[in-house]
Order: structure tokens, then C-alpha cells, then sequence
């Protein structure tokens, strides 16, 4: 008897999340679209939209047009009910953002701070958090906080295992969250850019996340999972052999996919301002357009490789994918000749979040916890 009582609380749980989860992605829909979306009974659609209006997650927005009976009332997601906080911590940069339900991005802060781990530094992190809900207010609907960080996150242990960036091993994680008063959970930064990027889409997508900023990273999405591999590694791309005996890569080894493909690669060319870079290929700096054409060679065999690997879409972000749709026309055609099924490059998929993309996956593990609480 337990046992059936809990699958039909488990059933009703899950049928309320998909119906709020369809609200938040439509915006604006009826109680009769909801059931032919979701393949759901007319009283369990009006149960759930009941309750997620007591919950004040959701709100009525008017009435469709009358096609002969009664108008349909149209509902809508209160995408503020609740907010959260996401940090992304680089060798020398902090970011910040303030996100609702819908992932969209209410408040952002990019501040140059190099990494030092001290208490000082650690000290600026709870300001930031402190000072971007104050600044929107609201804090009382904040959920909490992420953390995203360049290296292993072991959160089963506790420990950033490895981070080659930050120069630490084996630290524990609640040390960057010690003088944060929200709870926080911590996520690899390539793969909180990969959640990002597949916020809102269909559960049963599978997507390869490619991110391309000072050091190559990326994500592995299967059925909209995060797969993180048997020891957390999954996704490693930036140290995928692309060249045998090429250059060396700050891991030590030589001709990883990093050291083709990492943004430093064009912004060392602009002394380190990679908008310079792409300003100069709109002046048509015949230097710039040669070095970027290399650099789009590399990158072909790379996300040929990853297409081959796991038969699915691959988003390129990062720092570099954000400026990948305006300058990247010749990658299309170079994946096509790569292509070993056709001429095809159609699985190419351009970043949604063009600017601090981990930030925004990191507070969105705080939204997706809170969801799956409905």
C-alpha cells in the first residue's frame, strides 16, 4: 500500500513539473494546449495549473479569442518567484549573475581579479553575491548560489580535486562558499556552460558542449544528463591529441586540442583583447585572417571528431563561440569536407549565452533543484 501511494505521489510530482516546465518554455499557453502537449487528462492539467498558482509560479494573462464556447484563459510563468546567484571564478576574472526562472540573466558583473586563495579573496566573493541581489532586490526569492570552478569538482567527496588554472589540489569546496550566506552547490565550469546551453530544451536531446575561452573545455548532455565519466573527466576535450608532438599545452603534454583552440591563441595576437582580434577581421587585417583561418582548421577536426564520436549536435561557446556566427562562416564548409556521411554541418549549433555562460549554468543547478522539488 506505501509502496503504491508513493508511485502516485512521484506520478503527480512529475506531472506537475512538466506542466510548470512547459508554462515557463511556451510563455504563454491554455489549459487545453498543455494537454495536447503533454499528453495529459484535462483534470490533471487543472489540478496542476490550481497548484502552481497557489504556488505563485505561475499567473493568469487574459483569455484567448472565443472560437464559439467559453474563452480559454491564457497562463503564464512569474518568472522572478524565485532568483539565484551564479559565480564564475577564472584565473583572472569573477563573474556574477543574478538569473530567474527562465534563465534569463536580470543582473551581470565581470570584474578583473586574479585567483589568489586567501581570505581576502574569499571575502570579495560573498560582497559580490551581497551587492548583485541588492542591487536587483528580491532576496528574499533568492534560492541560493553556484559556483563554478575550472577543474574536477568532486561534490560526492566535497573536494575540487584538480584545477590546473587555479594551481589547487584537494581543496575543500565549502572554502568558497564560507563567507556566502546562501546555500551553494559547485559544478566544473565547462559543464555548467553546457547546462546553460540546454536549459530549456527537450529532456530527451543529446548535445556535446564545446567551450572555447582561455583553456578548451566542454560537456557531455545525454537525454539532457550531465555524464560526467567514471572519475569526473568526461568532457576533457581541451586535452584530446589534435597534433602528434605538436605544441605544448600548460598540462605538459604537447599538441592538445588547448593549444590550437583556446582564446589566448587570438587574443595574443591584440595584446590580449580578443574584441581587438575580431575588430581587426572586420578591417580585414590580412595577418588576423590568416592566423583565423588556421585557428578554424583546427577547430573543424576537433568538432568533426566530437560529431563522429557521439553522433550528436555540437554548441560551440566559450569566449571564442561567442563571435563564431558573425566570423565563422568558412567553418560551416570546412566541416562539410570533413563530413564522412555527406555535406552536411547542419549539427553545428551556435551558443545561446554569448556572455558568461558557466555563471549562468552555475545558478541555474539552484533552479533545476528547486523544480524538481515541485
Amino acid at each position: 500500500m506505501k509502496s503504491s501511494f508513493k508511485s502516485n505521489v512521484d506520478v503527480k510530482r512529475r506531472n506537475r513539473i512538466q506542466t510548470f516546465r512547459c508554462i515557463l518554455s511556451n510563455q504563454r499557453v491554455s489549459q487545453t494546449e498543455l494537454s495536447n502537449r503533454l499528453a495529459l487528462s484535462w483534470p490533471t492539467i487543472l489540478a496542476n495549473v490550481k497548484e502552481l498558482l497557489e504556488m505563485g509560479l505561475i499567473q493568469e494573462v487574459g483569455q484567448y479569442q472565443s472560437t464559439g464556447g467559453r474563452k480559454a484563459k491564457a497562463y503564464a510563468p512569474v518568472e522572478d518567484a524565485r532568483l539565484a546567484v551564479g559565480l564564475d571564478l577564472t584565473a583572472n576574472h569573477v563573474s556574477v549573475v543574478l538569473v530567474n526562472l527562465a534563465g534569463e540573466v536580470l543582473r551581470y558583473k565581470r570584474i578583473k581579479k586574479p585567483f589568489t586563495f586567501d581570505e581576502s579573496y574569499l571575502k570579495d566573493l560573498g560582497n559580490l553575491v551581497v551587492e548583485i541581489i541588492r542591487e536587483y532586490g528580491r532576496a528574499e526569492s533568492v534560492l541560493g548560489v553556484g559556483i563554478s570552478l575550472p577543474g574536477i569538482v568532486d561534490n560526492e567527496a566535497g573536494l575540487l580535486r584538480d584545477s590546473h588554472v587555479l594551481n589547487l589540489k584537494d581543496v575543500p569546496l565549502t572554502a568558497f562558499s564560507r563567507h556566502i550566506s546562501y546555500p551553494c552547490n559547485f559544478i566544473n565550469d565547462a559543464n555548467a556552460g553546457g547546462l546553460a546551453e540546454i536549459y530549456g530544451k527537450t529532456s530527451s536531446e543529446n548535445l556535446v558542449y564545446l567551450s572555447l575561452s582561455n583553456s578548451v573545455g566542454g560537456a557531455i548532455l545525454n537525454q539532457g544528463t550531465l555524464y560526467t565519466g567514471s572519475h569526473l573527466r568526461a568532457g576533457e576535450f581541451g586535452h584530446m591529441t589534435l597534433v602528434i608532438g605538436g605544441k605544448p599545452c600548460y598540462c605538459k603534454k604537447k599538441g592538445c586540442l588547448d593549444a590550437y583552440c583556446n582564446a589566448n591563441v587570438l587574443s595574443e595576437q591584440t595584446n590580449g583583447d580578443l574584441g581587438a582580434f575580431f575588430a581587426g577581421l572586420s578591417e580585414n587585417n590580412p595577418e588576423l585572417k590568416q592566423i583565423w583561418e588556421e585557428y578554424l582548421d583546427y577547430l573543424a577536426v576537433a568538432i568533426n571528431n566530437l560529431h563522429m564520436c557521439f553522433d550528436a549536435d555540437v554548441i560551440v561557446g566559450g569566449y571564442v563561440g561567442a563571435f563564431l556566427e558573425e566570423y565563422g562562416q568558412s567553418l560551416k564548409g570546412k566541416l562539410e569536407n570533413r563530413n564522412t556521411f555527406g555535406l552536411d554541418s547542419s549539427y553545428l549549433k551556435y551558443c545561446k549565452y554569448r556572455l558568461e555562460a558557466s555563471a549562468v549554468g552555475a545558478a541555474l543547478t539552484q533552479i533545476e533543484e528547486f523544480i524538481a522539488t515541485l
